[in-house]
């Protein structure tokens, strides 16, 4: 069999008529940028997300480092993050001239260790930036908790998580802004770049939405030094389209994540301690943007699987405190012990809703037989 990654293709099969009709609806309005598709997209998205403004920017990077801009921070403030993770959230905390002080992960859901951040922070701390990776959010009661016992704000890093809850509360709507993507492989991926931030303070939208512009609120009036990061209409006609099928999405992937969990429950490679899959964490409602085993002989079985045409990918293979671009911070091999084991050990496989039953049994199978041997 020939089992990508990731299917776009087959996703676009089933709405490809839906799609061409929103892009000619643009074209023929001609209202390009920040038009009525992209206002539309906005108002869905905040009542999706649970928040009162949703404010779109061209892309999940630019959502991070415009949320961080509305907050002011800069050369030598702190924000607390995790080492492991897409590099755009420390780039956008170094970028600014901040430094990003780490806190390792918890070795079950990948994200932000409650139980160490209150030792990371420090008078310098201008923010906390969870993320939630690969779909399921951070333990957000727990780290709001603390956050707001020293006043400082909590921007989600939610790009892989729209849709995704804890403890019934919206990714989005658990800090004072969430970040999301709309990168193409995103459970909601648009046909490029693009991204969103959700608040539910009208004085940061208001900040977000002037930082997005160029720092003007009246055009060639600049009350401050922003950035070009408006998401165009195209974009919008292309997410409105396909968030129309987000919720159906999602359940095809949680039923593929209940699957897997069954066909690797029978071949009891998760009782040798060879293999683990992704657990669903009490209180969280996953979206799997990604599906992450824990695997033995990675590098090696990934080879394997693609002998036997299985689409595989590592994230992340390099933890952000051992990239050489952050060398200066002073960090070194050893100071994260879960970042770094789940970096050596973490295998990502199709998850996508188009994927059939027969695919997920013949990956499994594959997985199976490496070990045997």
């Amino acid at each position: 069999m020939n089992i990508p990654m990731l299917d776009l293709r087959a996703q676009h099969a089933t709405i490809a008529a839906e799609v061409e009709s929103a892009i000619s609806a643009v074209l023929q309005s001609q209202q390009l940028i920040l038009g009525p598709e992209v206002r539309e997209l906005e108002r869905e998205l905040a009542e999706y997300c649970s928040s009162s403004e949703a404010i779109s920017c061209a892309s999940g990077s630019d959502a991070l480092l415009l949320a961080l801009m509305a907050y002011g921070i800069g050369q030598g403030d702190e924000v607390v993050s995790t080492p492991y993770t897409f590099f755009a959230t420390a780039g956008a905390i170094v970028r600014l001239g901040a430094r990003p002080v780490f806190v390792d992960i918890d070795p079950v859901s990948f994200n932000l260790n409650a139980d160490l951040l209150e030792k990371a922070i420090t008078s310098r701390t201008r923010a906390i930036m969870p993320i939630y990776l690969y779909g399921q959010c951070a333990e957000m009661s727990d780290i709001n908790k603390i956050a707001a016992r020293h006043n400082i704000p909590v921007i989600e890093d939610a790009a892989q998580a729209i849709g995704a809850e804890h403890k019934g509360t919206r990714a989005g709507s658990l800090g004072a802004i969430g970040c999301f993507s709309f990168y193409p492989s995103k459970n909601l991926g648009g046909a490029g770049d693009g991204g969103l931030m959700t608040t539910s303070d009208p004085e940061i939208a208001d900040r977000l939405r002037i930082l997005r512009a160029h720092g003007a609120k009246k055009k060639y009036y600049h009350d401050v030094v922003g950035l070009n990061s408006r998401l165009d209409s195209l974009q919008a006609a292309i997410l409105r389209v396909k968030f129309r099928h987000l919720d159906d999405w999602m359940s095809a992937r949680r039923s593929n994540a209940a699957r897997y969990r069954e066909l690797f429950g029978k071949t009891g490679l998760l009782s040798s301690g060879r293999v683990s899959v992704p657990q669903e964490c009490s209180g969280q409602f996953h979206v799997y943007n990604q599906f992450v085993l824990r695997v033995t002989d990675r590098d090696k079985l990934r080879a394997q699987m693609k002998e036997k045409g299985i689409g595989t990918e590592v994230y992340y293979p390099v933890p952000m405190h051992l990239q050489p671009c952050f060398a200066n911070l002073g960090y070194k091999q050893g100071d994260f012990p879960e970042s770094e084991r789940a970096a050596n050990e973490s295998l990502a496989i199709p998850i996508y809703p188009e994927l059939g039953a027969e695919a997920q049994r013949y990956i499994v199978d594959v997985i199976s037989s490496f070990y045997e041997r």
